[in-house]
């Protein structure tokens, strides 16, 4: 079965073929960093003018990619939500208007699904149900129980800041160019994760969630400090990095002891950061449990995982190409209709 996925949720113009859910033939992408940088974040007006710029020529450029034409597509898949309105919209109408003049099936996929799926790209083993799934990305943080390709529940999120907007928001006071989450992880190399202790957030409550708000604020008054004000940035960004990535690392590890799991996955942009990566890799060694990361191109936002979740879930996530709407705020477990 093949796929065209149509990823335009936030400031990405992304399009991809994928054959039965795994097997990647082309994946186009598009950022807009340089119209966004001089702002220091994304502006959801011109970030939805540049996918009616874009879209059109990155659907046509994954399909000579691919090698293959629109009569071969047996499907087509679009983020319906959650996003930004603008971007959104984009994403759904070229598709119902693709689905229409091509006679085909139209899958409405939840974004944050398609991240759970990018696990299963470009690989022979595929986790495992039911799986763990750490998915951290600038606007998400959560652990999600999936159960199979259409039972997932969330087991814990975030109260305030998701862990990308953490890392953007403390890249910022560092002085960092946009976007900062992969300067902050490249700076951090240098330094001492030692250098500082910045408080690791636990929920009091005992659930799963996370709070990020806290460690960003100890950030800037640590920077704002006659200590700070003569501080290695790199030691700064180590010692901030080891605390957001022992919360993930410690809330994985409580929420896998109290299920019965067969495997962990890690999605979304933060799933790209070397030491998440490592941290991760090391603590499923420790307890013999295998830890599935996608490759770097499909952490972030990418079609591919949104033409793979339609696979996986493509009845339930069939929807009417007249009816279908872009839904910012699609909540996480509810099948678009």
């Amino acid at each position: 079965m093949l796929i065209l996925g149509i990823e335009t949720s936030c400031d990405d113009t992304a399009t991809a073929l994928v054959r039965d859910g795994r097997h990647v033939l082309a994946s186009v992408a598009t950022n807009q960093d340089a119209f966004h940088a001089k702002y220091g974040g994304i502006v959801p007006e011109i970030a939805g003018r540049r996918h009616v710029a874009l879209l059109s020529a990155a659907v046509e450029d994954a399909i000579d990619r691919a090698g293959t034409n629109f009569e071969e597509i047996d499907g087509i898949a679009v983020t319906a939500g959650p996003g930004l309105i603008g971007s959104l919209v984009v994403g759904v109408a070229a598709a119902k208007a693709l689905a229409f003049a091509l006679n085909k099936p139209i899958y409405a996929i939840n974004h944050l699904h398609g991240h759970v799926f990018a696990a299963f790209l470009d690989r022979e083993e595929l986790p495992p149900y039911p799986f763990l799934t750490l998915l951290v990305s600038g606007g998400h943080s959560q652990l999600v129980a999936v159960n199979s390709a259409t039972d997932l529940q969330v087991l814990g999120r975030t109260h305030d800041d998701a862990a990308g907007e953490a890392y953007d928001k403390t890249a910022r006071l560092l002085g960092l160019p946009y976007p900062g989450g992969p300067q902050l992880d490249r700076l951090a190399r240098d330094g001492d994760p030692t250098a500082h202790r910045f408080p690791r957030h636990r929920p009091s409550d005992g659930s799963l969630d996370f709070s990020f708000s806290g460690l960003k604020t100890s950030v800037r008054y640590f920077l704002e400090s006659e200590a700070g004000r003569n501080a290695n940035h790199a030691d700064v960004a180590a010692s901030f990095q080891a605390a957001i990535i022992d919360v993930l690392v410690a809330r994985l590890d409580d929420a896998f002891t109290r299920g019965n799991y067969n495997a962990v996955a890690v999605s979304g942009g933060v799933a790209a950061n070397s030491k998440l990566q490592r941290d991760v890799g090391a603590w499923g060694k420790k307890n013999n449990v295998p830890v599935f990361i996608p490759p770097p191109k499909y952490c972030t936002d990418n079609a591919a995982m949104i033409a793979a979740a339609a696979f996986y879930q493509r009845d339930a996530s069939r929807a009417d190409a007249f009816a279908l709407t872009a839904d910012p705020n699609l909540p996480f477990a509810t099948a678009p209709a």
